[in-house]
């Protein structure tokens, strides 16, 4: 038996290519953005003195994305840190596939109305080639993670890669795959 698509995916599928086509006039599906993969990176500069503050952002985040993390580790040696080369001092995890879109339909649908005065997302956080960084201040606003458990609040970059060559057509394809966007003051 197949496993279901993902909600999202369909939704893509479904609607968001042919809106997409129709607004920006693609001859060809290919030409069509989509989405690349989604990378989510937790990065604890203190880690380099409590040791056991990894552990807890390695399970914390392998629970919200479904994934087992990547630690990173530092490239050189800073003294004014105290960091020393091969430290490690964040994790990370690159999603693509369907665990992909059940990652961004948990983000856009659950964690982010879950934010104290959530107003939206700002769409200026784009890199000039259709790419989308996020960064969330805490991780307690995804259900996966346990209140009781957690012994630090720890922020995270979410970055999403798309195929889109401009940042309108990143924009419009976020925004008809439902990501929550501030709404503009006239």
């Amino acid at each position: 038996m197949a496993a279901a698509k993902p909600r999202l995916r369909e939704h893509y599928d479904k609607a968001v290519i042919s809106a997409l086509t129709k607004e920006f006039g693609y001859t060809n599906p290919m030409a069509v953005p989509k989405l690349e993969k989604v990378s989510i990176n937790i990065g604890l500069g203190e880690a380099t003195q409590n040791a056991k503050l990894m552990d807890g952002a390695v399970n914390e985040l392998g629970a919200i994305a479904g994934q087992r993390p990547v630690i990173c580790k530092a490239k050189k040696s800073i003294a004014a840190f105290k960091l020393r080369e091969n430290m490690p001092i964040g994790c990370m995890v690159t999603l693509r596939g369907d665990r992909m879109y059940e990652f961004l339909d948990r983000l856009f649908n659950v964690s982010l109305p879950r934010v104290r005065d959530f107003r939206g997302v700002s769409n200026k956080a784009f890199d000039g080639r259709g790419n989308y960084t996020l960064g969330l201040k805490d991780q307690l606003i995804f259900p996966e993670i346990d209140y009781n458990k957690v012994e630090k609040v720890k922020g995270m970059n979410i970055c999403i890669t798309t195929t889109a060559k401009t940042d309108r057509e990143a924009l419009e394809l976020l925004k008809q795959l439902g990501m929550p966007f501030r709404q503009q003051q006239q």
